[in-house]
């Protein structure tokens, strides 16, 4: 790890800065990102977010962030670009929560669709022996 690496409370989530991005904003990064995966709910993450500031001076928007977090099978992948560093990090916290979200809850909930009944689903009787016709009662 470099001095601009760190753990979240997370043991699997790492998060990175590239370029000149100041200590107050990578602890307001720690804290944001703290509050979304440290929730009550969320499942076992792994994986990294990344700070970035441009060089340039002349871009519109230089702060970016970057996640890309495992839960379970699902991967969420979030970007952010924004004009400061607060912004960005406000930007990612929403868009990070909203697909956790998303992807913890999917497949959760018990709710899955049926096969329609043509396709042997609820509502399809049993096929009983001796019932219907068969080859041999066909008069020729």
């Amino acid at each position: 790890m470099t001095g601009n690496d760190f753990q979240t409370t997370a043991p699997g989530v790492l998060v990175r800065s590239d370029g000149e991005v100041d200590e107050d904003t990578l602890a307001y990064a720690r804290e944001k990102i703290d509050a979304v995966i440290g929730r009550p709910g969320v499942p076992a993450l792994s994986g990294e977010v990344r700070l970035a500031k441009a060089a340039a001076h002349h871009v519109d928007r230089p702060w970016s962030a970057t996640a890309s977090l495992h839960i379970g099978r699902r991967e969420v992948v979030v970007l952010a670009e924004e004009s400061t560093g607060r912004e960005v990090v406000d930007r990612l916290q929403d868009r990070l929560r909203r697909q956790i979200d998303k992807a913890a809850h999917t497949g959760h909930s018990g709710h899955r669709t049926s096969a329609p009944p043509w396709r042997g689903g609820p509502g399809t009787p049993p096929h009983a022996e001796g019932s219907g016709t068969t080859t041999d009662s066909h008069p020729a």
